[in-house]
């Protein structure tokens, strides 16, 4: 992993995925604010946190990992959405960072090979401040290549997930950042489990049927998703983000609940059904898997975006 420009740290709060920022009323645009972004090889610590952790939540977040530089040739000519053309967009912004070559931006290549599963020793409620920084360092040893990856089993919660956020992005040390993704299989599916739970509060759209026949597992992808895009595009909180410094609102935050077209509070917008399993999808990815990606923002329109979306 590496920093794509060398900058000076901020001390700004980190961004997350789920803030109170509402895309259907508030209106920001993403902007570079002279710091790094994650670019070149991006290695993940995956840490499955917990002891009652589901073997098809760990396959469906490792096969959308492997989705992300996966452009399936056989989908492809199908004309079905490819993720890999989802994170295309993000390493679309390179081309906007200070003495950008013109043309395709290079690939940035997320690996997630390295994994520790670790019983709840730090307890069953994680805290931002002390206990998952501890973690940290008790997994990757102080490594700086690694990025961190925190994945909950359902008896674990994490400290301000499922008030308005389902996965966190922060700092376990200065400048160093880290992923918390929240499991919603009873800890939180109203909050965290749409669109394929009903949502505790706002307009009653439809519920979709997730596309692996897993609610919790479908929905901690899309959450990790949108988490990795706005730690890549700023993880030091100085990269890409709308609103200000003391309150930045990253590219996919800036986008949240919106899946396709005719999006609306309370309606995730026009996705597919798959015609054999009938879960709802808006992109395909590593062996075929189906996938609900959050949209992001598209430089390049000034809108967001999903494979499911016009520009």
């Amino acid at each position: 992993m590496k920093l794509y420009l060398c900058l000076l740290l901020s001390l700004a709060p980190s961004l997350s995925y789920g803030i109170s920022f509402d895309p259907f009323t508030d209106k920001t645009e993403i902007k570079h604010h002279g710091g790094p972004i994650l670019a070149g090889q991006v290695n993940l610590m995956l840490i499955w946190y917990g002891d009652e952790s589901d073997d098809v939540h760990k396959n469906l977040i490792r096969n959308f990992i492997k989705s992300l530089n996966d452009d399936r040739k056989s989908s492809r000519d199908k004309g079905e959405p490819q993720v890999s053309d989802w994170w295309k967009v993000v390493e679309s912004y390179q081309s906007l960072l200070p003495g950008a070559k013109p043309g395709e931006q290079p690939p940035i290549k997320v690996i997630g090979d390295k994994q520790k599963i670790t019983s709840p020793s730090y307890g069953k409620v994680l805290t931002m401040q002390l206990m998952i920084p501890g973690l940290i360092q008790d997994v990757i040893h102080g490594d700086p290549s690694l990025l961190p990856v925190i994945i909950t089993a359902k008896d674990v919660t994490v400290q301000g997930l499922c008030a308005g956020k389902c996965a966190e992005n922060g700092f376990y040390e200065k400048g160093k950042p880290f992923i918390a993704v929240g499991n919603p299989e009873t800890e939180c599916p109203g909050a965290c489990g749409w669109p394929f739970f009903e949502a505790d509060s706002g307009p009653k759209g439809p519920i979709l049927k997730p596309p692996n026949a897993n609610m919790a597992g479908d929905a901690m992808v899309t959450a990790f998703a949108g988490a990795l895009v706005d730690t890549i595009l700023s993880p030091q909180d100085t990269g890409f983000y709308g609103g200000n410094e003391f309150e930045p609102i990253g590219p996919a935050t800036v986008c949240r609940e919106i899946f396709g077209e005719g999006a609306a509070p309370g309606n995730p917008g026009k996705v597919l059904t798959d015609p054999e399993t009938g879960g709802n999808y808006n992109a395909v990815g590593n062996e075929g898997k189906k996938f609900l990606v959050p949209a992001i923002w598209n430089p390049k329109t000034k809108s967001c975006w999903t494979p499911m979306m016009k520009g």
